[in-house]
């Protein structure tokens, strides 16, 4: 499976495992397992070709962005997304409004895409209807919001073209179909449980309008 995933192939057992390292006992988001299930995700929206370009070199260059703080001066201050708030909150609310290349507001944009996925891998797995449907559901009641009309318009477009539920569940990489449900079935709860303790940490915070 690492020879498939160092090809940049994509593998939702990788997603899975990133995932599931993400949070500690403590409640804590670590940021390194954090962007590691971002890079599988990525390859995901990759490999669905371009009709995600839209949103996955949105996720490249965040991520990336992120990557430089980790691996900055101030790299400590970045091991989790309670020491990153704390850190960039220290110089106050406003000054971090201000900045644009912040982790704070960096993060809010990739978690917002990430409520996206979870919708649509839940409906992936759950299999109810076709996957433009399930896409263009999944888009609308969470990225479309913050995306102005013309985006929203290209994406409703884009979802029009999606491959077949069994397309994408053979690009999930983990053998039959039944076992690409069962791992979906497994990988949601942890992309979902660390999407909430994030919704509360900027919720507390009052940094989920960051603009």
């Amino acid at each position: 499976a690492m020879a498939a995933a160092a090809a940049g192939a994509f593998s939702l057992r990788e997603v899975l495992e990133a995932f599931q390292r993400c949070v500690t006992e403590q409640r804590e988001v670590l940021l390194e397992p954090y962007l590691s299930g971002w890079r599988g995700l990525i390859r995901f929206l990759q490999s669905l070709g371009a009709v995600f370009s839209f949103i996955s070199k949105d996720a490249v260059a965040k991520v990336s962005l992120l990557e430089g703080h980790c691996g900055g001066q101030q790299g400590q201050q970045y091991v989790s997304l309670q020491s990153m708030v704390r850190h960039e909150l220290a110089a106050g609310p406003a000054a971090l409004r201000a900045r644009s290349d912040s982790g704070c507001r960096t993060v809010l944009r990739l978690h917002r895409a990430l409520r996206w996925l979870q919708l649509f891998l839940e409906g992936l797995r759950s299999g109810d209807s076709r996957t433009s449907v399930v896409c263009a559901d999944a888009y609308n009641a969470s990225l479309a919001a913050y995306h102005p009309w013309v985006v929203r318009k290209a994406a409703a477009v884009a979802f029009c073209a999606l491959p077949s539920r069994d397309a994408f569940l053979e690009i999930m990489n983990v053998g039959p179909r039944e076992e690409a449900v069962a791992v979906l079935g497994e990988a949601i709860p942890y992309i979902g449980d660390v999407y909430s303790i994030t919704q509360e940490l900027f919720a507390q915070h009052k940094l989920l309008d960051l603009p």
